[in-house]
C-alpha cells in the first residue's frame, strides 16, 4: 500500500488547490472512508488557512489545542469526516463537517453549546451476549444498550465525547434529510416513503421534492426542521 498521495488524484471531495504543490499529507486509516474524509493537517492548512506548511500545522496540533468530537487529536494524517465536530480551543473556533452541492467536505460554523453533539447515523445493529444490542454507527462509533431501541437509518444526537444518546431522529414521513451523495448531494428535502425491495440492492427513498434515492444516501437531520445549519441554500424553502 502506497504511504504518499499526490494532489491530483486526491478524492474530489476535498478543497484543496489542486496544482500549488506536488504531494498532499494522506490519511491514516480511521473511522471514514478516504473519499469521505479529509486530514486534519489539509484541514488547517489548505481549508482554514492557519498555517502555511504540513510543518506548522504538526506543530499546531503538537500543542494539543484541537479537539475532534471532544478529544485532542495530535496525529496530522487524522482524517475527519461527515457530522465530525472540530474545536480549535486557542482561537475558540468550532466547526461541523458537511457536504455541498457538488459533493465537497464543507466546515461550517457553530457556536460553541453545538459543539457538544453530533449526529451519527446507525447503519447496522448487533446482538450480544446477556441480551444487550450493539449500534454501530456511520463514524466508527460502537455504542451499547440494554434493549433493541433504535432501527437501522436512524439518526442519534450523540453527546460527545461520552457518547450518551439524548435525542433520535428516525427516518419516518415527513422527516427533514440531507442528500450525502448523488445528483442531489448538499440538498435537502422531505422524506415522503421508504421503498423497501427484494434484492441485495438498498432500500428506495421517495421524497416530497419529486425525486427519489436509495436510502445510504440519505442522512436525516431533523423532524420538521434541520438541527445542524447547512453550508449552502438549500434545496427546499426551510420555515422557522
Amino acid at each position: 500500500m502506497k504511504k504518499h498521495l499526490k494532489r491530483l488524484p486526491a478524492p474530489r471531495s476535498w478543497r484543496i488547490e489542486r496544482k500549488r504543490s506536488k504531494w498532499a499529507t494522506k490519511p491514516a486509516p480511521g473511522p471514514h472512508p478516504l473519499a469521505e474524509s479529509v486530514t486534519l493537517g489539509s484541514v488547517l492548512r489548505d481549508m482554514l488557512h492557519h498555517c502555511d506548511t504540513a510543518r506548522e500545522a504538526r506543530a499546531i496540533l503538537g500543542g494539543r489545542t484541537v479537539e475532534v468530537d471532544g478529544r485532542v487529536v495530535t496525529d496530522p494524517k487524522f482524517a475527519i469526516g461527515l457530522m465530525d465536530v472540530l474545536a480549535l480551543t486557542a482561537s475558540k473556533e468550532h466547526y461541523r463537517v458537511l457536504v455541498d452541492t457538488l459533493g465537497r467536505l464543507h466546515l461550517v460554523p457553530i457556536p460553541a453549546d453545538q459543539a457538544a453533539w453530533k449526529l451519527c447515523r446507525v447503519e447496522d445493529k448487533t446482538t450480544l451476549r446477556g441480551g444487550k444490542f450493539q449500534l454501530n454507527l456511520h463514524d466508527g462509533r460502537n455504542v451499547l444498550l440494554p434493549k433493541n431501541e433504535y432501527a437501522t437509518g436512524t439518526t442519534l444526537k450523540v453527546g460527545v465525547p461520552k457518547q450518551s444518546v439524548i435525542g433520535q431522529y428516525p427516518m419516518e414521513p415527513g422527516c427533514v434529510a440531507l442528500l450525502t451523495g448523488g445528483q442531489h448531494v448538499g440538498e435537502i428535502g422531505h422524506v415522503e416513503r421508504v421503498e423497501p425491495t427484494r434484492n441485495p440492492r438498498a432500500n428506495i427513498v421517495h421524497f416530497r421534492e419529486g425525486f427519489s434515492t436509495d436510502v445510504t444516501k440519505v442522512f436525516v437531520i431533523g423532524k420538521e426542521a434541520p438541527e445542524v445549519p447547512i453550508p449552502e441554500t438549500p434545496a427546499i424553502e426551510v420555515k422557522a
